[in-house]
């Protein structure tokens, strides 16, 4: 019986019955604005992206179908990437789930985006010590390679974020600057890359300069111990590319593992961030000007509920730009 079972296809997830005024906000904003949330296999969403009352287990088989028919999640972050590299069937199975025009953000394993290995047991006797594969062109194209099948036509950009680290370690950036320009020029061109920082000293002039002259992005973030998506963004030259991811992940000062425990089960707006929020609708402004494509990944742990901040998000840049 078992293996007859296996037999049949899982259940697809259903959509939620999305109402008129979310399809008008949705028409009324920009084709270069991009709005998704980090991974999509929440089932405290169920009634805000999903209808009925999915499992993790069916969220994550079929739930990216219900997750793309929404009509203001235009994109949605790939995090599963960033804990190892996808293959060609699991990009297969997304890309059968998705509508054209959609543009998936992965990131890239952290075997590659890791600087010096933090102390974590999953790292074992490598913990604080130098990563000797930190950017390498060669690991990475073979990370890269499954994604010119058939995900090739969802594949926004990919995110290099870069693991925090002692500023001991990171010194005066010289090392990550080399890997950067050691790394872009071996990239394949039809691929969009940006980088994402986890320590402050490393958004300089100079690294801002070097991915400009390589088409890449910075990616501006909100996270703990970065200076705020309105500080980058009042950096000049910040927008270095044709496009711009933004990543809403933790509010300044606070703690993962703190905020998950506490917004559990990420199905209401619980620390609305009104800065922030501001900071989005200027960013999408300059994005405007700089004629750049704007991806915004909202992280539940933003303000509670990744899809809740992406839907005021789109309101209040809707509403700037209808004055």
């Amino acid at each position: 019986m078992t293996r007859q079972l296996g037999l049949f296809a899982p259940e697809p997830v259903a959509s939620i019955e999305v109402d008129q005024a979310t399809r008008a906000l949705a028409r009324a904003l920009p084709p270069w604005l991009y709005f998704g949330t980090s991974s999509w296999t929440f089932p405290g969403w169920k009634g805000i992206v999903y209808g009925g009352s999915p499992t993790q287990d069916d969220l994550t088989k079929t739930g990216l179908a219900a997750y793309a028919a929404h009509p203001l999640l235009r994109t949605v972050g790939v995090d599963r990437s960033y804990y190892g590299p996808l293959n060609a069937r699991d990009l297969e199975a997304y890309a059968a789930q998705l509508p054209p025009g959609f543009q998936a953000v992965s990131k890239i394993w952290d075997e590659i985006t890791t600087f010096v290995f933090p102390s974590h047991p999953r790292f074992g006797d490598r913990a604080g010590q130098r990563n000797p594969r930190f950017l390498d062109p060669d690991l990475t194209l073979q990370v890269l390679a499954p994604y010119t099948g058939s995900f090739a036509p969802f594949a926004g950009p990919f995110v290099f974020e870069l693991s925090p680290a002692q500023s001991a370690a990171i010194g005066d950036g010289r090392a990550h600057l080399a890997a950067i320009e050691r790394l872009l020029p071996a990239l394949p061109t039809q691929f969009r890359y940006g980088f994402e920082l986890r320590n402050r000293e490393l958004l300089t002039p100079r690294y801002l300069s070097v991915l400009r002259a390589h088409g890449a992005a910075h990616v501006l973030n909100m996270w703990t111990a970065m200076p705020t998506v309105g500080a980058q963004l009042a950096m000049p030259g910040v927008i270095t590319a044709s496009f711009v991811v933004a990543r809403l992940m933790l509010p300044p000062r606070t703690r993962y593992e703190q905020l998950k425990s506490a917004y559990a089960p990420f199905d209401r707006i619980v620390f609305p961030q009104p800065d922030m929020r501001g900071d989005v609708v200027r960013l999408s402004r300059a994005c405007e000007a700089a004629s750049a494509d704007l991806f915004v990944v909202a992280n539940n742990k933003a303000e509670g509920s990744a899809p809740l901040t992406v839907f005021a998000l789109a309101q209040a840049i809707a509403e700037a730009r209808a004055k």
